[in-house]
């Protein structure tokens, strides 16, 4: 085994991998951008090594100055994660001409998986099942709308150098096919730096699942089952879990040998996944092998109770796979989503800033965190915007998805807005829920799913103030404890006024709303009375983050937290977050762009600008591209009108809310 390994990444998999090596001994070198000084990676590691600037290409993406940090270092192997350079050849051949380990497979069997359309025919004489198609290298556009027309429609283009999402369009009428080849090379060529595609028919209501795959260097391939990944969002996954529910023994088993034959074609060794289509009456067909560890592996890690990153180190270190395939066993079922610092409102439009507070279950048998952030760290422009993986597990479907909602109901994001509200509507709907969601589902039916802000119950407004209230007299009560005087009579936190009861006064910010309540009482036995509600409420308590109150008779309970800027409460299937305000309101707002400007809604990179100066628009044309955070966004006209003046060029970085464009009337 090694004795010191360096991980050339970042975030919650780079301290996943920490924390394997060292369960098993192994020193760790982490190395960090600019933007990750303070990040938790480079703090859990035994060493952390600067590599350059914030943005990847110039640290994560640094090849060189990996290896120059390994020799320093004096680490013996490379561990990439997944992302930057975890599929990158010509990477993983320069770590083994250092003379350095590279904990992945081969550069030779990831050139094999670099182009699609090479991987599809290499498996097609394999006899892997793959979708009809065209993978040729003319790539002139005559010949792909050719070639898209034999196919028939809906098809689907895909950049042939890339994976995650990227370059990816689907077409249902020859009419739509050149525009969306455009765009997709596009895409193709700043996510890859190719813009090669290749054509495959497009199998309606289809099934995402992927086989994980394991490999040695002694010749032996095995399978350690399926994951189901068919709740995806714009091709990215969204929910993924283990067994798929869609799955017969019948079918695990003939797609589990295609798998294991699909590794054996490339000569694969250590960790990879061979990903298929799946179509309804059960046939199959070959995607890619993702030729690292993927986001999801967790899942495959909760129901077979194997630490796949374990097993990547000692495979790399020349040993054969802990078990044969007969010794692999699998029980109960796992589900994980993501935590993004995303807005779902806005289109899921990332987000960015300081994690002011972060709330996530305590990890048990039953629950387990991946993170790479905690509160007061900084989700920043420059990488995916993952806060955190939750991943639960438990004896069955039914049973791990409730312990789905209950892990998510305890989640709470204050900063950057998240996608929480978001997952928590998609795990109770109906399609999740029986099992039958398809790859296309999310973006036909996305309204269905998207969190909409409902009015505030009563109930839940006076748990809210119950819960600042508590909140406000344990403080209090704290601050006197700790002072020179912690018996004085004013530091009594019940509202008592000379002469009177008392009261004090809550304000409230919800839907962009203000809500004043007048408070009588103290703890837990309080009269609220305003934005239109007179309550009662009794003998509240609140332990932990659960509260039990009284209210106008009716027993409630709900999860709650307060302090001294925000309460949330949720009561078992909804969320309620209101900003608490000083009771002084201030008028400190600015004016709004109008409809005359078109701004950036983030830090972004210009890609593409579609209009020019006195060039008439419509409302809703698109007249700039930008790319953020790995995403491509369409910035349209807000209204119609004539372009006065464009304040942006391709290739020019932009900070949010600069104005880019500007309208004038006809």
């Amino acid at each position: 085994m090694f004795d010191k390994v360096l991980i050339a990444n970042r975030g919650e998999i780079a301290c996943r991998i920490i924390r394997t090596c060292r369960k098993l001994g192994i020193r760790t070198v982490a190395v960090y951008s600019e933007a990750d000084a303070r990040a938790q990676h480079a703090r859990l590691a035994d060493e952390a090594w600067p590599i350059g600037g914030p943005r990847p290409q110039d640290s994560y993406l640094r090849g060189e100055a990996i290896l120059e940090v390994a020799r320093k270092s004096g680490a013996q192997a490379i561990h990439p994660g997944y992302g930057f350079l975890s599929e990158n050849a010509d990477f993983a051949e320069a770590v083994e001409a250092a003379g350095l380990v590279f904990i992945g497979p081969k550069g030779a069997s990831m050139r094999k998986m670099g182009s699609k359309a090479g991987a599809k025919q290499l498996m097609d004489q394999r006899g892997v099942p793959v979708v009809p198609g065209y993978t040729g290298e003319d790539q002139d556009p005559a010949k792909l709308q050719a070639e898209a027309d034999r196919i028939g429609y809906p098809l689907m283009i895909k950049a042939a150098h890339g994976g995650g999402g990227k370059g990816m369009r689907i077409v249902r009428a020859a009419g739509e096919f050149a525009a969306a080849l455009e765009s997709c090379q596009r895409e193709a060529a700043g996510a890859f730096g190719r813009d090669c595609v290749l054509l495959e028919r497009y199998i309606e209501r289809p099934r995402h699942i992927e086989i994980q795959v394991f490999g040695d260097s002694h010749g032996q391939v095995i399978h350690l089952g399926e994951r189901e990944c068919s709740a995806q969002r714009r091709y990215q996954k969204v929910v993924e879990e283990s067994p798929s529910p869609f799955m017969t023994p019948a079918l695990r088993e003939r797609m589990g040998q295609a798998a294991v034959e699909a590794a054996r074609a490339i000569d694969y060794v250590n960790a990879g996944t061979v990903e298929f289509i799946v179509g309804p009456e059960g046939d199959f067909y070959f995607m890619e092998i993702n030729t690292r560890l993927q986001v999801e592996h967790p899942v495959t890690e909760l129901v077979t109770g194997l630490d796949l990153v374990e097993w990547q180190l000692r495979v790399a270190a020349g040993e054969p796979l802990p078990l044969a395939q007969d010794a692999i066993t699998r029980s109960g079922h796992a589900i994980e989503v993501r935590l993004y610092a995303e807005d779902p409102a806005a289109g899921f439009l990332p987000g960015s800033g300081r994690l002011e507070m972060l709330c996530l279950p305590s990890p048990s048998a039953n629950v387990r965190i991946d993170a790479g952030v905690v509160a007061g760290d900084t989700v920043t422009i420059h990488y995916d915007p993952m806060i955190a993986k939750l991943i639960v597990h438990d004896a069955d479907r039914p049973r791990a998805l409730a312990r789905l909602r209950e892990a998510l109901a305890d989640c709470e994001v204050v900063g950057p807005k998240s996608n929480i509200a978001f997952l928590e509507n998609l795990v109770r709907h109906p399609e999740v829920v029986d099992g039958t969601i398809h790859t296309a589902y999310l973006d036909r039916h996305l309204e269905d799913v998207l969190p909409k802000e409902a009015p505030l119950p009563p109930a839940m407004l006076a748990l809210a103030a119950s819960a600042c209230l508590l909140h406000d007299e344990a403080a209090t009560a704290a601050a006197t404890a700790a002072s020179a005087d912690p018996h004085s009579p004013w530091g009594i936190a019940d509202g008592w006024r000379l002469g009177h009861a008392g009261e004090r006064l809550l304000c409230f910010v919800y839907r962009g709303e203000r809500i004043e309540l007048h408070a009588r009482g103290s703890a837990g036995d309080y009269q609220l009375t305003g934005n239109g509600a007179d309550i009662r409420v009794a003998g509240a308590r609140l332990a932990g983050d659960r509260l039990v109150a009284e209210v106008d008779g009716r027993q409630q309970r709900a999860r709650a937290r307060a302090d001294a800027r925000h309460v949330l409460v949720h009561d078992g299937d909804q969320r309620f977050s209101l900003e608490r305000v000083p009771a002084v309101l201030t008028d400190d707002a600015a004016a709004g762009a109008g409809d005359d400007r078109l701004t950036a809604p983030m830090p972004g990179r210009i890609v593409l600008v579609k209009a020019e100066p006195g060039q008439a628009v419509e409302e809703g044309q698109e007249l700039l591209v930008m790319e953020a955070m790995k995403m491509e966004l369409s910035l349209c006209a807000p209204r119609a009108g004539t372009v006065a003046k464009v304040q942006a060029a391709a290739g020019e970085f932009v900070e949010a809310d600069v104005v880019l464009l500007t309208l004038e009337d006809a």
